[in-house]
């Protein structure tokens, strides 16, 4: 009997350890742990707009400051893709019980696999949209279409498309919107105006970033 329970709690032990490996594994885990770190220190407040996303809100330090009147968190991570913010929402989307999420992703997702689909972001984002729903069936759920760059000129007419299908379905949902930042940030050839970015002419520098606060504080709520 003694060996059967032995048996029992090392195989609990062993599971809790693979299953501990298995979230380490998975991408921006320490990023993760630092937000969570930073809240246990200074817990931040209910009720704000939490904007979630990849890099474009990782690197928007004066996020906050760019809106004044509103509370903001900004949770923007890595070089996530949709999946990791489904991975990481139960550590940095419920918690906060935001009144709206910003959701500003896809770009890595269209750059990740030379065999991704229009189809196969649209329905991570609709994945996406449904687990937030089910937690949060009041909290406004803002997407900002995936921007075109020109390191990702390429990718435009995929990124184009999955913004659309996007745009159409949260057309039809309820506490839902769509903020078009694609269109604002091209020339008058159609091409991704070069001004607006970093040297690595992925990121974006101020100008572009104050298209982007133009274009979304609009559809903020109070």
């Amino acid at each position: 009997m003694q060996k059967l329970v032995f048996l029992v709690v090392i195989g609990f032990q062993v599971a809790f350890l693979h299953a501990v490996h298995a979230q380490q594994s998975w991408p921006f885990w320490n990023e993760i742990q630092q937000f969570k770190h930073e809240d246990s220190l200074q817990p931040p407040p209910q009720r704000a707009i939490l904007f979630v996303g990849s890099s474009s809100f990782r690197i928007w330090k004066s996020l906050p400051n760019d809106f004044p009147g509103y509370v903001i968190i900004n949770r923007g991570f890595g070089g996530s893709t949709i999946p990791d913010i489904i991975h990481y929402a139960a550590d940095i989307i419920f918690p906060y019980h935001p009144r709206q999420i910003v959701i500003y992703c896809g770009d890595n997702d269209a750059a990740s696999s030379p065999s991704i689909t229009v189809d196969s972001i649209y329905d991570r984002f609709v994945r996406l949209y449904d687990l937030i729903r089910n937690q949060l069936p009041q909290t406004e759920i803002t997407f900002v279409s995936i921007k075109p760059s020109p390191s990702r000129q390429q990718l435009m007419p995929l990124m184009d498309a999955a913004n659309w299908k996007i745009q159409q379905f949260l057309s039809h949902q309820p506490h839902a919107g769509y903020v078009d930042v694609y269109h604002l940030m091209l020339d008058e050839k159609g091409l991704p105006r070069k001004d607006l970015f970093l040297p690595d002419m992925l990121h974006m520098n101020r100008k572009g970033y104050l298209i982007w606060i133009k274009a979304i504080q609009p559809v903020l709520t109070r």
